[in-house]
């Protein structure tokens, strides 16, 4: 019998899915499917119907690598959907609806599902804090590969990483405080895994070291 969690995970991922495929399916037929990929709204979307249809195959019986995954998962979600409305969204588009479905779908379904999902869900493994810093190891390669991208083709994703439209030393500082909101809100992400609905102490397995 698959729980009502589980059930909405997939109705989620079935929906994010079909944004994706939509999105992927114009940027074919405009010949900028590798701009599209570029993304990190879509490379984070990927990411989450990757990880649930994972999760459902697994069942029970999880690792503890698959709760920190789902945290990143989620935190690289919030991102994409604050990030959008700080920095990519025009003002004026924030509180409108009209902006299509997969873009409803991809900047503001996913990240609320993902943030909703890691607070309810409870822990099942004790959870290091270190997995604040691996968590950002994808966003800095993400990076780093977006620069080095740029460079041959003059091609950037996000105006607010593109030298071109200003200057490196303005886009070096944006860059600085991005990363230090990617680990405030890594650190928020790793507070609240699961806080809303907590399992006991006794019941949360512990962690087995190698020998």
């Amino acid at each position: 019998m698959i729980s009502p969690a589980t059930a909405a995970r997939s109705a989620i991922a079935l929906l994010v899915l079909a944004a994706l495929v939509s999105d992927a399916l114009g940027a074919v037929h405009e010949g900028l499917l590798a701009q599209h990929v570029s993304y990190f709204t879509n490379q984070s979307n990927l990411m989450f119907v990757v990880l649930v249809g994972v999760g459902t195959a697994m069942a029970t019986g999880r690792p503890a690598w698959f709760d920190d995954a789902r945290g990143a998962v989620a935190f690289y979600l919030a991102m994409t959907g604050i990030i959008y409305a700080l920095l990519v969204a025009p003002l004026d588009e924030l509180l409108r609806w009209d902006i299509g479905w997969t873009g409803i779908v991809l900047h503001r379904l996913a990240p609320v599902a993902a943030i909703a999902d890691w607070a309810l869900t409870p822990r099942e493994h004790p959870a290091s804090s270190r997995r604040i810093l691996w968590w950002q190891a994808f966003p800095l390669a993400y990076l780093a590969a977006t620069w080095m991208r740029g460079g041959v083709t003059a091609w950037y994703p996000y105006a607010f990483l593109d030298p071109t439209a200003s200057s490196w030393s303005q886009v070096l500082i944006t860059t600085v405080v991005v990363l230090g909101a990617f680990l405030a809100i890594a650190t928020l992400m790793h507070l609240a895994d699961g806080r809303l609905r907590q399992v006991p102490a006794a019941q949360i397995a512990p962690v087995q070291t190698a020998r």
